[in-house]
């Protein structure tokens, strides 16, 4: 199923989940990450569907080498950057996409300026701010946060996430509404709130966030729950013509 957002006139911007597609377990069925182990066919196949299904052609998607850090590169076309965990465009009809699986799928976007931008948060890149460098990114294109719309997709909450204590100082020393007690009560990181509080801070006010939460629901691939796993995604675009 395909869950659509709202990000204002002439922005398409959606999550996938895990049904619907062609990968056989644990992979299955609609897995859209290139580098987990899956059939390369399959996952081409996935991408197509997916594509489909948003109305875009799959050979104007721009798919991301994620490391977990805050770089952020300006794309024009398919081609894919080099290793960086958010994107920009200004290019009408050229989709970004975002691959999780745990992590925050974090899309931006500013209608009037004709701006949009994804970014792949997880715990190290909500430490090193990869949103907020998103922001700033988008800012240098013309685009105004004050007029920037957010989403922020599935992800593991802070009932589920358990991190060392360390860890979870770590994130919290950055992103303070990240830090959380598990459901355990041990300690976790709600990335989530802690992206939300970023945008905040960036100025970014017309922030959406969907509860739920990929470790605690089937339909959404987890590595913390299931390991070998495939990747969902978020996409944004703006549409031909806007």
């Amino acid at each position: 199923m395909i869950t659509s957002v709202a990000l204002g006139d002439g922005v398409g911007a959606a999550f996938t989940d895990r049904a619907g597609g062609v990968s056989g377990p644990p992979y299955d069925s609609l897995n859209l990450g290139g580098a987990v182990g899956d059939d390369s066919a399959a996952v081409l196949g996935n991408r197509r569907r997916a594509a489909a299904a948003l109305g875009l052609d799959p050979a104007r998607t721009v798919f991301m080498r994620q490391v977990h850090g805050a770089d952020v590169a300006f794309v024009t076309s398919p081609e894919p950057p080099g290793p960086v965990d958010a994107i920009v465009t200004t290019v009408p009809g050229l989709a970004l996409a975002v691959l999780v699986a745990d992590c925050a799928p974090v899309l931006l976007a500013d209608p009037a300026a004709g701006v949009v931008g994804a970014a792949h948060s997880g715990r190290p890149g909500t430490a090193a701010g990869v949103v907020p460098a998103l922001v700033k990114a988008m800012c240098v294109r013309g685009a105004d946060p004050a007029r920037m719309t957010a989403a922020i997709g599935p992800a593991a909450c802070g009932r589920c996430y358990e991190v060392p204590a360390e860890m979870r100082d770590e994130v919290a020393a950055v992103a303070p509404a990240a830090y959380a007690t598990t459901s355990k009560g041990t300690p976790g990181l709600d990335i989530r709130a802690g992206v939300a509080e970023q945008l905040a801070s960036a100025g970014v006010r017309g922030v959406a966030a969907d509860p739920r939460c990929t470790i605690e629901d089937p339909g959404l691939f987890s590595y913390r729950r299931e390991g070998r796993t495939g990747r969902f995604a978020g996409y944004v675009w703006l549409e031909d013509g806007a």
